[in-house]
Parts: structure tokens; C-alpha cells; sequence
């Protein structure tokens, strides 16, 4: 009941220097679809598990979980589709005028930092609330390489080899943290990614319907950067190669 006197506004701590509203922005983001993020030497694997399922849903056309931002960045997404939706929108303007200023790519940190900013300010300034959404950033630059980063509402963010958000975050950290090896390559870091997910699921299996899939990978002839979202047979097809399920459970 305590809460009760501290939580209506954004902008008022509690007497124990809580800021109520920016916890259950958080707790909303712990019952969304679990979101998994692995980086590598040689890419960044992006898995996310969908909430919005059905057999009249056109899978084609249908994004929840997995955006690109620019040629070189890609984030998955756990909480508030429609929260996600604006600051994407936002990423994407930030990306395209860095662009056209400087002709080259805006740096993966420099995004990040600019929507952290924008989602910080959201918890502290009155007739506001927090976005009730984190992001898991995964890009690529000239002068860091491969970058892997998590934000929450706080306006927090950090870097990570491997990261999960969303719902059975602990469970699936815990996995991330026994099974992840500096050496992998980019097809060990999507076994362990769907591995990981098939393992945390709420459901009894996981399903290509349910589930969204990136990459992001560099031609070391070229040095050209590779996004690829999944579509849903290409998961279909992943699923089996990596034994998720068996080929005849796929038809069903």
C-alpha cells in the first residue's frame, strides 16, 4: 500500500528512492515474448519468440519483435509494439540524417545512446510515462566491429556477448551463460539461440509460427554487411536443420 502515495507520477520517488512507475514499465516488459540476442567473431544472431499468433494471421507481412534501423542495424524488440513502434520510427529518422550529414553510417552506440536519452527523459518529466518496451541492438561498425547492446525504459544500456529479454529471462540467461563460447561461429550461435528458446518457451514446442529470426553477417571477401529477417518457410526449414522439431511435426 506503500506505493500507493508515490507511484501516480513519474517524477516522485518513493521514500526509499524508488521511481514506481519505471518498475512496472519494467514488469510489463517480463511478460512479453522472450527476445535473445547472440554476438560472435563472425555475426549477431537475433531470435524472438511472438505473443499474436493465428491461423488467419498473414505471417509474410505481420512484424512484431524484429526491425532493421538502418543497413547495418537490427533490433529485436520485448514489451509495447506500439511504444516500439514510435521509437523506431525515431531510430530510423536519427540514422538517415546522421547519413546525410556525414555520409557514412551512423555508429551502432551513437543510435543507441540517442534513443536511451529520448526513453530517460520519458522518466522525468511530469504527464509522461516510461516506454514500456527494452530493445536488443545488434549492428555493425567500421571502428568497434560487431556490437551487441540491451536499453530499458530506465534509459539504461549496456553491451553484451549474449543477452535475453522479456519473459523467462533468468532461465534463458542461464542457459546463454553455460552454453556460450568467445569461438563460436554464427551456426553455433543459432543452434544455441533456438536451443535456448525451444528450452524457455511457454508452450509445449516451438513453433516457426512463433517465432521471428535475424542476422547480421560481413562478406570477409567484400566486407560488405548482410541483414537478413527470416521468412516464415526459412524458419520452417531451420527448425528441422537444427532438430527442433522433426520434419514430420512441421507438416502437422
Amino acid at each position: 500500500m506503500g506505493s500507493r502515495r508515490y507511484d501516480s507520477r513519474t517524477t516522485i520517488f518513493s521514500p526509499e528512492g524508488r521511481l514506481y512507475q519505471v518498475e512496472y514499465a519494467l514488469e510489463s516488459i517480463s511478460h512479453a515474448g522472450t527476445a535473445i540476442g547472440i554476438m560472435v567473431e563472425d555475426g549477431i544472431v537475433l531470435a524472438a519468440e511472438r505473443k499474436v499468433t493465428s491461423t488467419l494471421l498473414e505471417q509474410d507481412t505481420s512484424v512484431e519483435k524484429l526491425y532493421k534501423l538502418s543497413d547495418k542495424i537490427t533490433v529485436a524488440v520485448a514489451g509495447l509494439t506500439a511504444d516500439a513502434e514510435i521509437l523506431i520510427n525515431t531510430a530510423r529518422v536519427h540514422a538517415q540524417e546522421y547519413l546525410k550529414t556525414y555520409n557514412e553510417e551512423i555508429p551502432v552506440e551513437i543510435l543507441v545512446r540517442r534513443l536511451s536519452d529520448i526513453k530517460q527523459g520519458y522518466t522525468q518529466h511530469g504527464g509522461l510515462r516510461p516506454f514500456g518496451v527494452s530493445f536488443i541492438y545488434a549492428g555493425y561498425d567500421d571502428r568497434y566491429g560487431f556490437q551487441l547492446y540491451t536499453s530499458n525504459p530506465s534509459g539504461n544500456y549496456t553491451g553484451w556477448k549474449a543477452i535475453s529479454v522479456g519473459a523467462n529471462t533468468s532461465a534463458a540467461q542461464t542457459l546463454l551463460q553455460m552454453d556460450y563460447k568467445d569461438e563460436m561461429n554464427v551456426q553455433e550461435a543459432i543452434e544455441l539461440a533456438l536451443k535456448t528458446l525451444s528450452k524457455t518457451t511457454d508452450n509445449s514446442s516451438l513453433t516457426y509460427d512463433r517465432l521471428e529470426f535475424a542476422t547480421i553477417k560481413k562478406n570477409k571477401e567484400t566486407g560488405q554487411i548482410y541483414q537478413k529477417i527470416y521468412k516464415p518457410d526459412e524458419i520452417k526449414e531451420l527448425l528441422i536443420k537444427t532438430k527442433i522439431v522433426k520434419e514430420d511435426e512441421s507438416k502437422d
